[in-house]
């Protein structure tokens, strides 16, 4: 077998496992929203393209999209997350087959530099590459454009494989790419003083369509893929092979018996403390989630970056939102490992559901805290951060924990580069979007209605804190409903264990 008939086989192969997943039924409306996004996406693109390539024929500067082009990869950067996996997440199935590892390794590798996604970055080269040699520019100047634009999006594809891959290992390595973008954003804030940015785009601008560039850019995508190839394999093979260890005499436990006094909700709370103290997966979630709020307040504290209104109000909602977001797009995955002992007494569920909402109220205070600098650089307003604290815990909560109902995949305590990946059903996808925009749209229909922004969040909080008072009530519907799908739930944590 050539390594062609191994691509082809290896594609198809994935193809088929993927209409066999358990998941594969409930993604069919994420795929439906998928194929929109892109065709939303596309359209962007082709808007951008037609306004770089403007913009290009004034400074009559054929390379000038590549000076743009890093906020555009940063972007499909943060968007790969949901749609692409890491070639070792799909190698597992493979290792004992007779055929060569690396050519899986390969396989899968060529498969991230041409897939769909690459392609669709088409949409925003094309109308460029065509408007400037319309206006002039020559033809060998916009070919180079054309292939070395492709080639920096099969580039940042093999950079977010590395990240990916490293930072399943330790959170430490999300440095690198922090450092590496600081490197293009700081100049381009600090400019006014040194002009190191204006200089640096100009010479990229002027280079962008030369032979050089070109090689440099394929030049870099070749040892990428070089290093990935290596890492992945790797990674991958230690990690299939790796015996496990007994565990450590344990030297402390943390007992929380001050959460005794609760009953089984407090034994709950426990539970919930532990797994995020012990379990790598989740762990990882709330660590992701605090460094990202630390990141926005310190964004909006020091620069003006967000200063609009409507963006001040958006991200201020995202620091109380993401957490939960994050964490309850997912509820009841972490317990598919032990439903069943969670369905052998009367109630038990309940307890849980409400032990994860007191859980997540008091984990608001994190943000509250964290957002303080921001309020007293005038950016946030205490009125503001009452209302999205309140709207948090009631209406994004009652949103969230719908949730609960409607999921039947087993979400892995650990995470492992081999692991499975968890493919959101289309309700989750749904109920995000719902959740991250419907706050900023009630500011905006109250604002039209009041023109008084204090007004307004007075009515949020009030929404926020009925919504929050009235959980008992909304937290037992939903354990009722969930009863109700209790076998069918119980199928589909027990088909997608690891």
């Amino acid at each position: 077998m050539n390594r062609l008939q191994l691509f082809l086989l290896l594609r198809r192969n994935n193809q088929l496992g993927i209409r066999r997943s358990p998941a594969f039924e409930q993604s069919v409306i994420a795929k439906v929203l998928m194929y929109l996004g892109a065709a939303f996406a596309a359209i962007y693109l082709i808007f951008f393209g037609v306004m770089f390539s403007t913009a290009a024929n004034e400074e009559d500067m054929p390379g000038f999209i590549f000076v743009i082009l890093p906020l555009l990869l940063l972007m499909d950067f943060g968007a790969r997350f949901g749609i692409q996996q890491t070639p070792a997440m799909l190698l597992k199935p493979y290792m004992l087959q007779p055929m060569p590892r690396r050519a899986v390794i390969e396989t899968f590798l060529l498969t991230s530099l041409f897939s769909g996604w690459n392609a669709l970055w088409l949409c925003l080269y094309l109308p460029y590459c065509i408007i400037i040699l319309a206006g002039g520019a020559g033809f060998l100047s916009v070919l180079m454009v054309l292939l070395s634009g492709m080639v920096l999006v099969m580039l940042n594809s093999q950079w977010y494989l590395l990240i990916r891959t490293l930072v399943a290992r330790s959170l430490l390595w999300w440095l690198m790419p922090a450092t590496l973008y600081a490197c293009y954003f700081v100049p381009m804030m600090m400019d006014d003083e040194w002009h190191v940015f204006e200089q640096v785009a100009d010479f990229i601008g002027e280079q962008g369509g030369t032979l050089w560039f070109f090689l440099v850019c394929l030049l870099l995508l070749v040892g990428l893929f070089s290093l990935n190839r290596k890492m992945q394999f790797t990674f991958a093979v230690e990690e299939i092979s790796r015996e496990q260890k007994a565990p450590a005499a344990m030297k402390r436990v943390s007992q929380f018996t001050f959460l005794e006094r609760f009953g089984q909700t407090g034994e709950y709370l426990k539970l919930e403390l532990k797994s995020i103290m012990r379990n790598k997966a989740i762990r990882s979630r709330v660590l992701m989630s605090l460094g990202l709020v630390v990141m926005l307040v310190a964004i909006i504290t020091f620069s003006d970056v967000y200063d609009g209104f409507y963006m001040l109000n958006f991200w201020c909602y995202y620091c109380f939102a993401i957490y939960g977001m994050t964490a309850l797009v997912k509820v009841m995955g972490a317990e598919g490992n032990y439903i069943d002992l969670l369905m052998t007494h009367r109630e038990n569920i309940l307890s849980l559901l409400r032990a994860k909402y007191y859980f997540h109220v008091v984990i608001l205070l994190v943000p509250i805290v964290l957002t303080i600098p921001a309020v007293i650089a005038g950016k946030f307003s205490v009125m503001m951060i009452i209302a999205y604290t309140l709207l948090t815990s009631g209406v994004l909560y009652l949103v969230m924990f719908q949730l609960g109902i409607y999921n039947k995949q087993t979400l892995p305590l650990n995470q492992r580069i081999t692991g499975k990946g968890n493919v959101e059903n289309g309700l989750q996808l749904i109920i995000e979007m719902l959740a991250m925009f419907m706050p900023i749209a009630l500011v905006a229909i109250l604002l039209l209605i009041f023109e008084d922004e204090n007004t307004a969040y007075a009515i949020l909080a009030v929404i926020g804190l009925v919504a929050t008072l009235a959980h008992p009530w909304w937290l037992r519907n939903i354990y009722q409903r969930m009863m109700a799908r209790k076998y069918e739930n119980l199928e589909g944590f027990h088909a997608s264990r690891a």
